[in-house]
């Protein structure tokens, strides 16, 4: 059974940072990416940004410049660093993984107030 913990939420001030980790557990085999999604109240889950097990990353336009993703292959954990958070990055984000199975974390909520 995989299982991915996510951590690192919280409440933040608009211009704030936070760091989310993840880390994936169990029988795992040959990952080949990692990522984070995003979900807001309302809307449909959406792309933040991944990570291939070359490092190659890709982001959506709306974190580029503010978010860096970074990953530790020994560990079998992703990083998603958030800086200038915007009250519009509130939702709940998740951690994905594809290895080749896709699998999901059970999210962790960030809140930027303005």
């Amino acid at each position: 059974q995989v299982q991915l913990v996510e951590s690192g939420g919280g409440l933040v001030q608009a211009g704030g940072s936070l760091r989310l980790s993840c880390v994936a557990s169990g029988r795992i085999f040959s990952i080949s990416s990692m990522g984070w999604y995003r979900q807001a109240p309302g809307k449909q889950r959406e792309f933040v940004a991944s990570i291939t097990l070359g490092r190659t990353t890709n982001y959506a336009d709306s974190v580029k410049g503010r978010f860096t993703i970074s990953r530790d292959n020994a560990e079998n954990s992703v990083y998603l660093q958030m800086n200038s958070l915007k009250p519009e990055d509130t939702a709940v984000y998740y951690c994905r993984m594809l290895s080749p199975r896709d699998y999901w974390g059970q999210g962790t909520q960030v809140t930027v107030s303005s």
